[in-house]
Order: structure tokens, then sequence, then C-alpha cells
């Protein structure tokens, strides 16, 4: 307290001009109505900045909390637009998918990603307890993931669209000829297309999608364009490189697709097999 004291008595004279010049700020801004909306507008301007740079922390930092809220939004509005009946108009909805059967859609986040090796797998942060079975797909709103293949309680992998053993039905979105889409393991961004029959108006820049030979993803889900193409040694069929939509270096949150006729269909057809 007695330093506190000394401190004034030293400094009294650099108190006593700061509080005037305060005191003859604080009049000029109340006598003059310039000045008083000068320094309102300044401090807003000052309060404002604060408040916009706190709320833009405070976003950044529930970015993911955010994402996620999304992309349920998103699971429930597909899982509403995939199994509509026929009966039922949807106005104004337009869609390049054309879903042939009854799909349900979960949504998961990737925990671990590969994309470096000639095998690449992702995991995923659900599994068993979230109703996610083998051979479900995985795909983002830009396309194709892959495809699960193991699960346990609370997570599953994913055999990427970029693994040596990958083998995915695919058609050219204009005229539906289809072929397989396998990848050989150079480029993380480019996929190949085989056995395309050479009658296929092949260009560059139409974009492939699913085929409708699958029972693990809907007809029409994008997975890239075209980049380039050219015929197989026996000239029957066409080889095309197929740049994904997917950046398959930077995959955060995506829905596992269920198909809810599968097991139906499987049935029917051992059935034919005996």
């Amino acid at each position: 307290m007695q330093q506190i004291f000394n401190f004034l008595i030293r400094n009294k004279n650099n108190i006593l001009f700061l509080f005037l010049l305060a005191l003859a700020v604080f009049f000029t801004i109340q006598t003059h109505s310039f000045h008083k909306s000068s320094f309102i507008s300044s401090a807003n301007v000052v309060t404002g900045g604060i408040y916009s740079w706190a709320n833009d922390f405070d976003k950044y930092m529930h970015l993911d909390e955010y994402n996620k809220r999304l992309m349920e939004e998103n699971k429930q509005l597909r899982n509403v637009l995939t199994n509509l009946n026929d009966t039922i108009s949807v106005e104004n909805y337009t869609d390049t998918t054309s879903f042939d059967g009854t799909y349900y859609f979960r949504t998961a986040r990737v925990i671990n990603n590969n994309y470096a090796k000639p095998n690449n797998f992702l995991t995923l942060n659900q599994g068993k307890e979230a109703g996610i079975k083998s051979e479900f797909g995985v795909i983002t709103s830009k396309g194709v993931i892959g495809i699960v293949d193991r699960v346990n309680d609370r997570f599953s992998r994913v055999i990427s669209i970029l693994n040596s053993d990958s083998q995915i039905n695919a058609q050219l979105n204009k005229t539906s000829h289809f072929g397989s889409l396998i990848w050989n393991g150079r480029n993380p961004n480019i996929v190949q297309l085989i056995d395309v029959p050479r009658q296929a108006p092949v260009k560059k820049g139409d974009t492939i999608v699913t085929g409708g030979k699958s029972l693990i993803f809907p007809e029409g889900i994008p997975i890239g364009s075209i980049e380039d193409f050219k015929l197989d040694q026996s000239e029957s069929y066409y080889k095309i490189n197929v740049r994904l939509f997917n950046d398959m270096t930077n995959i955060g949150y995506v829905y596992v697709i269920e198909n809810l006729d599968r097991e139906e269909i499987l049935e029917l057809e051992r059935e034919d097999e005996q």
C-alpha cells in the first residue's frame, strides 16, 4: 500500500495531466455532435471487429461439430428422397442418380486413410453397433469411396477404390455402356474403367457413374470424368482413365449405403443356382 502511495506522489503531475486530458476529451465529445458521432463510430468499429474475430474463432473451433450436424441432415434427406414411393412427386428436385431399390444411408467419419500403397484401406468410426455390415457401399457427396469389408462393434474397414482388389461396376452416364472399374496402383487421382465395348461413344470429359449391375451401390452415383482412353490389344474394348471427383487424399465424413433388398435378391439368385 505504501508503495502505491509513493508512486502516486512521485507521478502526481503526470497523473493530473492525464486526468485533465481525459476530462477535456470527454467534454469535447459531449458538447460537439460531430466528435461524439466519430467517437461512437470508432468504438463500434473496434468492438465489432473483436466480436467478429471471436465469432470466427468460435466457428472454427466447432467446425467439426457443424460438419457432423450437416452430414446427419443430409443423411436424413437422402433417405427420404431415395425411398420415395413412385406415387409421390417432389417438385423442383433434380438428381442424376436413379435408385432402383430401397437404400438406407448412414453417416461415419474416416479416422484412417491410406492412398499411397498398392492396396489401400480406410477405417471408419462406426461398426456393428451403428448397423454397418460388410459389403456396404461407401460414398461422399462427390462420389464413390469404396466397399466395407470388415466390421467389429465400433469400427469398420473399407476397401478403397484405390485398391488393386477393388472392382466396381461402372458405366458411361450418357449411354449406359458399362465396364469394370479398377486401379493400376499409380496415380491416386486416376482409376481405370476397362471392358467398355468399342461401340460406346467415349468422349473426354464425360462422366462415369456406378452401374446398375451391383447390389452394393445404387445406379448413378458419380465416380469421375474421362481423362483419356484407348483401345486394348484386341481393339474390341476401351481402357479408360477416369479422374476421380473425390480427392482420395482428403476424406472426412462419408455415407455408408445399405441395400435393404440385397438379401432377398441374393436368396432368389441362390435358388436359381440349385
